[in-house]
């Protein structure tokens, strides 16, 4: 089960609604010094697909390709703002290690 704070349904609905999008999809991409890197697409629509499970929520679809599912469940999504930064922050339990730069980590 991938979990949304309160403050990333938040965002995540306003972005959804602004832009006419069906909702988002997560996943991990093989990428920095550590190996892999979390991905946050917006959909624009939604149809179901052999591969894709999808965590829906209220207003919007919150697409996993299966072969991402290993690394990210239990996940929690939050949405943050840091001073003049803000954007989507990942709590993964199935994290072992982050490089040193915060962009990418290894399971």
């Amino acid at each position: 089960m991938i979990q949304l704070t309160e403050s990333a349904l938040k965002k995540i609905n306003k972005l959804v609604q602004d832009k006419g999008y069906a909702g988002i999809q997560v996943g991990v991409k093989t990428t920095g010094c550590s190996g892999l890197a979390y991905t946050l697409e917006y959909v624009k629509t939604y149809e179901a697909t052999v591969g894709i499970t999808n965590f829906a929520q209220q207003d919007f679809a919150l697409l996993i390709d299966q072969k991402a599912l290993p690394y990210l469940q239990g996940m929690t999504i939050d949405y943050v703002r840091e001073g003049l930064n803000e954007g989507f922050r990942f709590s993964n339990p199935n994290e072992r290690d982050r490089c040193g730069c915060g962009e990418s980590f290894r399971v």
